[in-house]
């Protein structure tokens, strides 16, 4: 195993889906076996949006068990909730004081949530990067498995290792965003405008729980047109996005037969969208059961979750140890 720490996490809203399992999941299986490995449920994070308290405990069980079921393993990587580590928030009110309200209120997340949530812009919003760095710092995380909508806050992340070190002594690692040596996959949405999505676009995101039924609907509902009128035309987006989800779900001879239909003018959309929706629910229905028996196991997501808490605060315990001895917080030494 390599020495070089991974750290990411997953906020506990909304449902994941099969962006989250292309564009992240996937990889994180391959990295378990090879990196020490720290996953979490970012239930903190959640905060910011005011969810319900029923709902964010059912999510936070949720988001663990499709971890779980899309092939991570507890007893190889540290699977936790972020609540579960009180250092971490130690470490953040740490990083709080060498972050500048100017930086973060130009970040381009805060400014998104401000317009979306005008009546909710907290003070959670604005620390957002703040917290994410103690996220990724409290493990000493190296690597981190972002998408490009978090690579400013991963240069924030680097930013505020370098003030703490240059200030109290080396310390942290300044953390590089690390995609398993892939390109990052992303998954269109099904109406053709921009990629899935966990709150945003419901009908046109395959979700990880969507029944069988719900995957048809969905599909056949998929946009498309009557098909090319002239050999070897150009896929437009949308007809490009159906290929490129059945090129992850099918077989290659299904994607070869449809891609000569297609090139031949001969394509039926209906047709390809059955095989398509049918292909999604054969991958997805192990997974969704999987979730569903590890949800209806309380006693088995518990000891999971005390599992991960241990294994967290051990590795969180050390750092912010030494994170306090380098400041001066350790009068009784």
């Amino acid at each position: 195993m390599k020495k070089e720490i991974v750290v990411s996490g997953i906020r506990s809203t909304g449902n994941l889906h099969l962006g989250n399992y292309f564009g992240a999941m996937k990889n994180y299986v391959k990295m378990q076996d090879e990196y020490p490995c720290y996953f979490f449920v970012a239930d903190y994070h959640s905060l910011t949006t005011h969810p319900d308290p029923a709902g964010l405990k059912k999510n936070v069980y949720k988001v663990l068990a499709e971890n779980i079921a899309c092939g991570l393993d507890p007893e190889k990587v540290t699977l936790y909730v972020q609540s579960d580590i009180p250092e971490i928030p130690e470490l953040y009110l740490i990083l709080n004081m060498l972050a500048y309200k100017g930086e973060l209120e130009k970040t381009a997340s805060f400014k998104e949530k401000a317009r979306n949530q005008p009546d909710n812009v907290n003070a959670g919003l604005l620390t957002y990067p703040t917290l994410m760095s103690a996220d990724i710092l409290i493990h000493k995380g190296q690597y981190v498995p972002v998408g490009k909508d978090q690579e400013q806050h991963l240069e924030m992340s680097r930013n505020f290792a370098q003030r703490f070190n240059h200030r109290y002594g080396d310390t942290f690692p300044e953390p590089l965003a690390f995609n398993f040596g892939t390109e990052l996959v992303k998954i269109p949405s099904l109406d053709g405008n921009g990629k899935m999505s966990k709150s945003e676009n419901e009908n046109a995101t395959i979700y990880l729980c969507d029944s069988d039924e719900q995957i048809l609907k969905k599909v056949k509902k998929a946009k498309s047109d009557q098909g090319p009128t002239e050999p070897n035309s150009q896929m437009p987006d949308y007809i490009e996005n159906l290929f490129a989800l059945m090129k992850l779900v099918s077989k290659p001879a299904t994607v070869d037969s449809f891609t000569k239909d297609f090139n031949e003018c001969s394509i039926r959309y209906g047709d390809l969208k059955m095989q398509l929706a049918n292909d999604i629910i054969q991958f997805i229905s192990p997974i969704r059961e999987k979730t569903i028996a590890i949800q209806n196991d309380l006693p088995y997501l518990h000891k999971l979750m005390r599992m991960g808490k241990e294994k967290g605060r051990e590795s969180a315990s050390k750092t912010l140890d030494e994170a306090r001895k380098k400041i001066g917080i350790n009068f009784y030494c």
